[in-house]
């Protein structure tokens, strides 16, 4: 069963409980406000990573706004800014080009997930330093091939 890392929002902090959280990953997906660079290099030491940059990346300028994967048949979209319930007119765009299975977003610093109109949508929360009173969070995702079912868990971090 293909299992992915979904994380957001860590502004320069990776918590210690990540690497416990993610053993088993096959893939982890960041979706922006990473920090510093060595993040990225720390979270490559626990599976591969894609990241995408977020509004406050200028210290990662190669980052891309939008990444689009493969992984077992599924075609995931990850970007920073995304609001499910009232796109921009550019990302219904990129919807309607790559019809994605999941779209993985982060910015607000809440989890969230959703299914609308058949895009399963997850904000992972953030996994940085606590913010606007949110727990820190991150999240796995799981299906079985073949299937059209996801299993998505949320992961609350400590203090």
């Amino acid at each position: 069963m293909p299992c992915l890392g979904l994380i957001a929002d860590t502004h320069g902090h990776l918590d210690p409980q990540v690497r416990t959280h993610f053993a088993g990953v096959e893939h982890i997906l960041h979706a922006g406000d990473i920090g510093w660079p060595g993040l990225l290099l720390d979270l490559g030491d626990i599976a591969p990573v894609t990241a995408v940059a977020g509004n406050t990346d200028a210290l990662h300028p190669h980052l891309q706004e939008t990444e689009v994967l493969r992984c077992d048949g599924r075609l995931l979209l990850l970007q920073h800014i995304v609001n499910p319930r009232r796109p921009a007119p550019d990302f219904l765009r990129r919807l309607a080009r790559r019809r994605p299975d999941v779209v993985v977003f982060g910015h607000t610093h809440r989890p969230f997930h959703e299914v609308i109109d058949g895009v399963l949508f997850v904000n992972p929360g953030s996994a940085g330093q606590g913010r606007h009173g949110h727990p820190r969070s991150l999240a796995r995702l799981e299906w079985a091939p073949g299937t059209t079912d996801f299993q998505l868990t949320f992961i609350e971090l400590g203090p």
